[in-house]
């Protein structure tokens, strides 16, 4: 039995207006289309909301403006967390005040902690802040993998409800999903194994490919939850020269830019980040015309 949170969760991008500030006017059609998609969840501020770049003000009212926006047809979860804990603490404090519906909590990242201190870590935000959270995973931008038995120490806690599996090491999506307590969800961290993490009990996925095609995606998830794997893995295949696209250079660059090239939203990314190289731009380009994305194009049969 997964936690509160299952399904497809959209990882949602910021959409930034030309002068750099938040596009909230874009951002509630994005939110809407989603919705409407099927989406059973989004996080605002996570890897793809380029959540290192945004402000502690711009955090705090565009929680606020999201839940808003959203009006509790799904949950809403924000991106805390940190290598202060202290900071890490204040943050989430400051985000239940906004009415989110949850956090999803990403690994202290550059310090390096011992996995005893990942547990006492997670727990003093859980303490601290009576909300549902999720624990980030993601080896790959924190130097730091949480170990199974980490993580299910750290589920003892009510109020750490599930994971966002992100490590790429499929002998760890299994375990965890096939030994996770009952009531703790197992989330995909990557678009491109959400249907093996499924397959292996998984609940669901936090994707960044949604953004651009929610309803796809979403067809491919129901169908891995309800079983149907020739069909989960049909679309698996179908989806996959998308999924592979979104991350030819460093998430969110690339998803940002075929959602710029598609008229969705305007190509702006906040420093470091920046526009891609100009041959992985023909490449999105290429797949946008093959899922008939772009004006004009015919989808390829």
């Amino acid at each position: 039995m997964p936690g509160p949170f299952n399904g497809m969760i959209t990882a949602c991008i910021t959409p930034f207006a030309k002068d750099g500030t938040i596009d909230f006017g874009t951002w509630r059609r994005l939110i809407d289309r989603q919705i409407q998609a099927g989406a059973d969840g989004l996080v605002i501020f996570g890897t793809a909301g380029e959540a290192p770049t945004i402000t502690p003000s711009e955090y705090l009212e565009a929680s606020e403006r999201v839940v808003d926006m959203v009006g509790g047809r799904v949950p809403v979860l924000a991106g805390a967390g940190g290598n202060d804990t202290r900071r890490a603490v204040t943050q989430a404090k400051a985000l239940a005040e906004t009415g989110i519906d949850g956090l999803l909590v990403t690994c202290p990242y550059y310090s390096k902690p011992p996995q005893h201190a990942l547990v006492n870590h997670y727990r003093a935000i859980a303490d601290a802040v009576d909300l549902p959270q999720l624990v980030y995973n993601i080896k790959g931008r924190t130097g730091v993998n949480i170990e199974p038995d980490t993580l299910f120490r750290m589920a003892e806690h009510e109020n750490i409800v599930g994971v966002k599996e992100a490590s790429d090491d499929m002998d760890q999506f299994m375990t965890v999903a096939g030994t996770a307590p009952d009531g703790f969800s197992v989330l995909a961290g990557s678009d491109h194994v959400a249907y093996p993490v499924i397959a292996f009990g998984g609940h669901g996925v936090i994707c960044t490919v949604s953004n651009i095609i929610p309803a796809d995606f979403k067809a491919l998830v129901t169908a891995a939850l309800e079983g149907n794997r020739v069909l989960a893995a049909r679309k698996h295949a179908l989806l996959l020269p998308m999924m592979k696209a979104c991350f030819i250079e460093n998430n969110p660059m690339a998803i940002k830019t075929m959602m710029a090239l598609t008229g969705e939203i305007e190509e702006v990314f906040r420093p470091p980040l920046c526009s891609m190289m100009p041959e992985n731009r023909d490449v999105l380009r290429s797949i946008l015309q093959r899922f008939a994305l772009l004006p004009g194009a015919v989808a390829a049969a």
